[in-house]
């Protein structure tokens, strides 16, 4: 079974409609959405939900009333702002408080004590393309990449009780955490640029992480022909750093249209996407996997 990430340096670039077109060109194969803060695949390929479980991460205070007798040290030692005395009692403020268990360490009266921080879910489900792992981060909540792992290892687990040769990962933008954890261990990545100042400087941080992690990549340039001067130059910079290019897509507003109809530009077969996309699975079975 080989792994193959899909990752962009930055968000729009079009990381998420290459995968689904991939997954629609290769089906059945496995999939996983380790874009956990942001998860969009699931708008393009429904998903029906089969198994869902709770993630877990940090802890969360809370205040045994019976036990607290007012006395404000949890407030007057919080650097987080995370705890209000506006009420008759101390209160916990969940969404500023940092986890680090001070006020639970310092409460005289051991009024406080700590429980593991419910912070979002993760899912497996059924696709027209295949089985998907996926997750759902609760909004400000951290450890993004500890669930991207949970995100992976499930896939990783449904790939090989189903056989499947192929596991295919939307991963997150950018090269925080989560992309670390997206890509540590893969076989292969796809980086998806455009041609803006942007999206120029962020494939090359993240062309930069790969090679960190010996990870073998290679580049698409989507939307290739607004501004054909930066797409030069894009090419250039691969050719001059040894980074192979798996192919280019031109700006098409059917990617818009297949978006609005919840599809895949690959359900529109005679398209010029398409036949792209076509020309880039090609290329990434020949040089990559």
């Amino acid at each position: 079974m080989k792994e193959l990430l899909i990752i962009s340096g930055k968000g729009g670039a079009g990381k998420t409609c290459l995968t689904a077109a991939l997954a629609t060109l290769v089906a059945p194969c496995v999939l996983a959405d380790c874009d956990v803060d942001a998860a969009d695949l699931h708008l393009l390929l429904k998903p029906e939900t089969q198994k869902s479980e709770p993630f877990y991460s940090g802890v969360m205070p809370e205040i045994i009333y019976d036990r607290c007798v007012d006395c404000y040290r949890c407030y007057s030692l919080c650097r987080f702002g995370a705890i209000s005395i506006l009420t008759t009692h101390p209160r916990i403020l969940a969404d500023a408080c940092e986890g680090c268990g001070v006020c639970a360490d310092q409460c005289p009266e051991e009024a406080i004590v700590l429980h593991d921080r419910h912070c979002g879910e993760w899912y497996m489900s059924s696709t027209p393309c295949g089985t998907m792992a996926h997750a759902r981060l609760h909004p400000g909540a951290e450890n993004s990449g500890k669930l991207v792992t949970a995100v992976r290892q499930a896939a990783k687990a449904a790939a090989e009780a189903e056989g499947r040769e192929l596991l295919l990962s939307d991963g997150p933008p950018g090269i925080g955490c989560a992309v670390i954890a997206a890509m540590t261990g893969v076989d292969a990545a796809l980086i998806v640029t455009e041609p803006s100042l942007s999206g120029m400087h962020d494939m090359k941080r993240v062309a930069k992480l790969a090679r960190n992690f010996e990870v073998d990549f290679q580049v698409v340039i989507n939307k290739a022909d607004i501004n054909p001067e930066l797409s030069d130059e894009i090419a250039a910079f691969c050719r001059r750093n040894d980074i192979g290019i798996a192919g280019t897509i031109p700006f098409d507003p059917l990617f818009t249209t297949a978006l609005r109809q919840g599809k895949t530009v690959m359900e529109y077969p005679d398209s010029v996407p398409a036949q792209a996309i076509r020309q880039i699975w090609q290329h990434v079975q020949e040089k990559l996997l």
